[in-house]
């Protein structure tokens, strides 16, 4: 067995009111008392709350946000497989208003994006996601590798010519090569990386994050040229073709697929977002639990075959995506509580694959378990992702060169910070040091 310690925050740990949709007086508790310590956008250690609201109130709702969170492993996974009771429909919806301002500015820049699939319902989700698994092929991705490979040995040599031996993974290796990854496949220039970056950031900010009207604007001006970057992709897949997913949207769509223009720049604009900021996070996530459970690392350096299961256990123990939402279409139950139509549901797939009613000992980071693969940080049913096969290619290859090239590789020490957020739970940097 691998080692055993609780997740990693810094080197050593990871450490009411009435709502119109909420049948359940909360107005009796305050603070811990009615979340079980439960944060929504404290990413730092959550999972000491998770567990107690899994053994106490694996159904709660949370009037801080408006949403019932679920916290055991069968609930979300039952939750997620009954999308005709549970709609995906508010996977994407901004978890605060938007403000005025920010209204004005993408109305008039002509903000038109939808979700490419998480967020779309059958029919509709259906139709589309038939046509983009015919361009999404693991023969594409396949093609890819050689060059993934090579952004990685060029990230890593760079970062190793640090004369005093310190770097960050996090920004030095994880943030571009996802990055560059999802603009190849997309047929877009890889230096506008950091163009990307920011757009993404303001995305991941908008929907996710706790803005005031204020600190949303900003966001807003990015989001609106994120966007005109995603239409002005189609037009010239129309116009030049070229090999892009985008490109075989665009002649599916010639051949008689149907979707539209709006569509295709729709999906573009969730795989730009979705296709290297969680892959970013898997990678700076894989690399800070394996080097914080040296006898993982040890065990992936001496025999590299045993990479894959060690990024299963990784994405249960520690995955990128913690929470996603769902509505109730008509008045239903989770786990025996009664949830009314309308409501927001919070699905804490962070807190399911730490259920001990499925994993034995899971709070234990173990790359030897059998069952890691029963993580549900893809989702399930209709709406697992998409682009799994890709994350976990990336994932792989830089395992397997970073093990290969600087097997000393270890945390610094430095404690390690994990951004505020609903649903994606990112370190902010993964310090690194390694011997000469």
């Amino acid at each position: 067995m691998a080692a055993s310690r609780t997740d990693l925050n810094d080197p050593a740990t990871d450490a009411g009111t009435r709502s119109a949709v909420c049948p359940v007086d909360h107005a009796e508790f305050s603070g811990d008392a009615a979340h079980h310590g439960y944060e929504p956008f404290d990413m730092n250690d959550p999972f000491p709350a998770y567990e107690r609201l899994r053994a106490e109130e694996p159904v709660m709702y949370d009037e801080r946000i408006g949403l019932w969170v679920v916290t055991r492993w069968a609930d979300v996974r039952a939750v997620f497989e009954d999308w005709e009771t549970f709609s995906s429909e508010n996977a994407q919806a901004p978890i605060r208003e938007r403000g005025p301002e920010a209204s004005r500015i993408m109305k008039e820049g002509g903000f038109t994006a939808y979700s490419g699939l998480s967020a779309r319902i059958p029919p509709d989700h259906s139709r589309i996601r038939a046509i983009a698994q015919r361009a999404f092929t693991p023969r594409r991705f396949k093609a890819l590798e050689p060059t993934i490979r090579e952004n990685t040995r060029a990230a890593l040599e760079k970062m190793l010519e640090s004369p005093d031996r310190q770097g960050d993974f996090l920004h030095d290796i994880a943030f571009d090569i996802p990055t560059v990854t999802i603009l190849t496949l997309l047929g877009v220039d890889s230096a506008m990386v950091p163009m990307y970056k920011r757009w993404s950031d303001s995305r991941g900010a908008m929907t996710w994050g706790d803005l005031s009207d204020d600190q949303q604007i900003p966001h807003a001006h990015n989001l609106v040229e994120y966007w005109q970057e995603c239409e002005r992709l189609v037009v010239q897949a129309h116009r030049d073709g070229g090999d892009s997913l985008i490109a075989d949207l665009v002649e599916a769509q010639g051949a008689g697929a149907e979707i539209t223009d709006h569509e295709i720049a729709s999906l573009c604009y969730s795989l730009l977002f979705a296709g290297h900021e969680t892959t970013t996070t898997l990678i700076a996530n894989s690399v800070r639990v394996l080097l914080g459970h040296r006898e993982a690392w040890e065990a992936i350096v001496a025999d590299p075959t045993r990479i894959p299961s060690a990024i299963d256990e990784v994405l249960r123990y520690s995955g990128s995506i913690v929470a996603w939402r769902r509505k109730a279409l008509r008045d239903t139950a989770i786990g025996g509580v009664a949830i009314p139509e309308g409501a927001g549901i919070l699905l804490v797939m962070g807190s399911a694959n730490r259920d001990d009613e499925v994993f034995a000992h899971p709070d234990q980071f173990d790359i030897d378990r059998t069952d890691a693969r029963n993580h549900l940080s893809f989702g399930y049913g209709i709406h697992y992702c998409l682009g799994n096969m890709l994350a976990k290619l990336q994932d792989r290859i830089v395992l397997e060169e970073s093990a290969a090239a600087v097997p000393s590789l270890r945390l610094t020490g430095t404690p390690i910070a994990f951004g505020e957020n609903l649903s994606f739970r990112a370190p902010t940097s993964v310090p690194v040091t390694w011997e000469a």
